[in-house]
């Protein structure tokens, strides 16, 4: 959920908690029971979003480090591919030749 959907939910919780009271045709102590329960239940929702939204936040991390970890690999792979060509060449032997051409 992003700010704007949050801020919407929260707002529309508070408009509706406030018409509740207003034009609610229940006791004093029956509405504020209501109230109390719905608040709970944004509570509720809050927590569980928040929770989902923690969760996500940790496979995203764990699929970062997941890359960075293949990338570490590559460049380990191709420095070390670097480091044997350049053995291969310093160590290639001359050609051997028979002598000078005539």
């Amino acid at each position: 959920m992003n700010k704007n959907g949050l801020s919407s939910f929260l707002l529309g919780l508070g408009v509706g908690v406030g018409l509740g009271i207003l034009f609610a045709p229940k006791s004093g102590e029956e509405t504020r029971g209501i109230i109390r329960d719905k608040a709970g239940e944004g509570a509720d929702y809050l927590k569980q979003r928040g929770a989902q939204a923690q969760q996500t936040a940790a496979e995203w991390v764990d699929k970062g480090k997941e890359a960075l970890n293949r990338q570490k690999s590559n460049l380990a792979d191709a420095v070390e591919a670097g480091k044997q060509a350049y053995r291969d060449t310093v160590n290639r032997q001359p050609p051997v030749t028979d002598g000078p051409a005539s």
